[in-house]
């Protein structure tokens, strides 16, 4: 029955492989030996926790910056790295001042190496700068908060915008376009209210704003705004420091990423409404929106959370051991889910026009 599952799930989501991949992780010994002969570094390396790719944290024993070794997953193909990593190069030319991640090349200036690990697998080799702050699920949330991560945003989306790679077109299981797709890993939710709740946060999408996709402007986009990408000032934990992880880009509507944002940063207890139509006025004062964008936007948001709560479920159910992890955003995302059930996409660009109008005036 279990193999008649997976089977059915891989049909409905074939661009889900490479997140059933075992971890591909390789000995701190070998790094280090990689990074004197590639990176001329030598110094104290520790393993970091990630997703899919075998990351180190480098402290240079000549009390230089710190930095982070990325190694990327065999089983992903080295143009995904490369979309990454020409997007940084990207972002350093056309904004400088984002804080982002900086690559520093190798003995021969290369930003990436394809590498064969010990065990003979390719993978792409980077060394990146190490942003230093606090990461934002430590940090206490406010309204200034939200303003400053929906402003950072649109300063991001703006600072891709005229970047192109090929890799951009591939699908990928986080693609909102392709929300509908998860519906098939929805019978790993035992609760029949919780599955119906994500049910009909995918059939708002495909009924109203699949069918509208086609007329969004469309760009790169980050694509993974949450919490756990985000650094913020210790001393000031309303400024946005570091964005992290850009390892979930892709092509998209560009409203997207705004609805990936909002939907990590709703009030599960509180007003979902008001706190959707602020997120977007607050982006919308740096990247202006359009009216299809603003009425599309509770159907995205709608949509991610459902993805969340699906892939996330799934993955926990054939990776239990690493299920912490996993299911670190499932339960706050039905709450959220649920925040928002109610609302309409009219009530919702309403919302955002009124708030719109306000920021607006403030600063007139």
């Amino acid at each position: 029955m279990t193999h008649d599952l997976d089977a059915a799930i891989k049909a409905a989501l074939p661009e889900a492989a490479v997140l059933t991949s075992p971890p591909a992780p390789v000995a701190t010994e070998w790094a280090a030996d990689l990074l004197q002969r590639l990176y001329g570094k030598r110094g104290r390396l520790k393993p970091l926790t990630g997703e899919r790719d075998a990351n180190f944290l480098l402290e240079p024993e000549d009390g230089g910056a710190r930095c982070m070794l990325k190694l990327s997953h065999p089983d992903e193909d080295p143009l995904v790295a490369d979309f990454q990593t020409q997007a940084l190069l990207h972002l350093a030319r056309t904004d400088p001042g984002l804080p982002v991640q900086r690559l520093l090349p190798d003995r021969c200036g290369a930003a990436s190496v394809q590498i064969e690990d010990a065990e003979g697998r390719t993978r792409v080799a980077r060394l990146f700068s190490y942003l230093e702050g606090q990461p934002m699920p430590q940090a206490p949330r406010s309204a200034a908060q939200r303003s400053s991560v929906a402003r950072m945003l649109a300063r991001l989306d703006l600072a891709l915008a005229g970047f192109e790679h090929p890799a951009g077109a591939r699908e990928l299981p986080w693609d909102i376009q392709r929300a509908d797709r998860v519906r098939a890993l929805l019978v790993h939710v035992a609760d029949p209210e919780r599955r119906a709740l994500a049910e009909s946060a995918l059939d708002g999408f495909v009924q109203r704003t699949k069918p509208q996709l086609g007329l969004l402007r469309r760009q790169p986009i980050h694509n993974d705004f949450n919490l756990y990408n985000l650094l913020v000032d210790p001393d000031d934990p309303a400024r946005v420091a570091g964005i992290l992880d850009f390892g979930d880009m892709v092509h998209a509507p560009l409203v997207d990423d705004l609805a990936v944002a909002a939907s990590y940063h709703l009030d599960e207890h509180g007003d979902a409404l008001a706190t959707i139509a602020r997120f977007a006025a607050d982006y919308h004062a740096v990247s202006p929106l359009t009216d299809a964008e603003s009425f599309a936007l509770l159907d995205l948001v709608r949509a991610r959370l459902a993805m969340v709560v699906a892939i996330s479920g799934w993955r926990a159910a054939r990776q239990p051991d690493n299920a912490p992890y996993l299911m670190r955003n499932n339960a706050i995302s039905w709450a959220r889910l649920q925040a928002c059930a109610e609302l309409t996409p009219e009530q919702v660009q309403a919302a955002i026009q009124a708030a719109c109008r306000t920021t607006e005036a403030i600063h007139d």
